[in-house]
């Protein structure tokens, strides 16, 4: 793909504009969001990438078009991990409902930052040593074989070691004040609990990108695609919170499913690295990598539902990478 700095521009003004229209009209009043809202919302967005992806393919070809795409689908379903933790974080924290909205914004617009530094330094590593695809594969093996370890546990906020080291530091208030961080008591400035909720969605957010960024590049390796399909997931992830928050439960198999996309996506970038070596060692086509994950998700989302509906009691985990109970203050 050639893309201009002009397509570079506007695609980054248009995700801009619309966090600031986030961030200054629908988020700006503490509210509940609603589910008629989110759906809203969470259709606007989904409606936007796809839009994006028939202009890929329209101006840059059928293949680029499909990577996007897969790209694309691949954080959607890892962006639902992270909501599964996102929620455990707001329930510990006692955050109040009205807040969630605010919180979870900041804490998409952490990531976007977040991810484009981690994608600018996976594109300057893979064009210069190709070995980083064998990497990054191993990460995402290594991550998806702890996350199939594991899948039926939850992590815990307490297992933080961020977390813990600041509140160990910092001089806290125990009660929320608003969406503040910090406030002036008796003359002094002292943290609220927001600021540790910002604190532990912001690592989270630093771990989740050391996972996504390499299982997108899985599967394209083009800069441009990767941070799109990226910022365009994200964007939507705010409004999929309260749009599926009731339905996270149910899905008791997801991070089961999502152990074998990883696995999967560092096998293929694995492969990729061969293939370049070897030619004899095919590559897996970005067509076929499609098909997998969405047969992955679709068999994972309907055995939840086949499950859950003979089982009511069975309940959905985020699952961890590493197993251990969390060290208690």
């Amino acid at each position: 793909m050639n893309v201009s700095i002009t397509v570079w521009s506007v695609t980054v003004g248009l995700i801009a504009l619309l966090l600031l229209i986030d961030l200054f009209t629908v988020s700006s009043k503490p509210h509940e969001v609603k589910f008629k809202e989110a759906a809203g919302w969470s259709t606007f967005y989904i409606g936007i990438a796809v839009a994006f992806g028939i202009w890929v393919f329209q101006r840059y070809g059928s293949q680029s078009g499909t990577e996007f795409f897969a790209a694309y689908l691949v954080e959607k379903s890892l962006s639902v991990d992270n909501l599964f933790v996102f929620v455990i974080i707001l329930a510990q924290f006692a955050v109040p409902s009205i807040y969630h909205q605010r919180v979870l914004l900041i804490g998409v617009m952490l990531a976007l930052v977040l991810r484009a530094i981690f994608i600018s330094v996976g594109a300057a590593a893979l064009a210069a040593f190709s070995f980083t695809f064998v990497i990054f594969g191993a990460i995402l093996i290594w991550t998806g074989i702890g996350l199939f370890k594991h899948w039926n546990e939850d992590p815990e906020p307490g297992d933080n070691i961020i977390v813990r080291k600041i509140r160990k530091r910092l001089t806290m208030v125990d009660e929320f004040h608003g969406s503040k961080m910090f406030i002036r008591q008796d003359g002094k400035r002292v943290a609220t609990p927001m600021f540790l909720v910002m604190i532990a969605i912001g690592s989270t957010d630093l771990l989740f990108a050391l996972d996504s960024i390499p299982a997108t590049f899985g599967v394209t390796s083009e800069t441009f695609l990767v941070f799109a399909a990226n910022a365009f997931a994200l964007l939507g992830l705010r409004a999929l919170y309260f749009l599926v928050k009731g339905l996270l439960d149910r899905l008791v198999y997801l991070s089961l499913g999502l152990s074998f996309i990883l696995i999967f996506i560092g096998g293929k970038l694995v492969m990729t690295y061969l293939h370049e070596q070897f030619h004899s060692i095919p590559k897996i086509p970005t067509s076929v990598g499609l098909i997998v994950i969405g047969v992955i998700l679709l068999v994972s989302t309907v055995a939840s539902l086949i499950k859950t509906k003979s089982d009511p009691t069975a309940k959905a985990h985020a699952g961890r990478i590493t197993g251990g109970t969390s060290i208690e203050e």
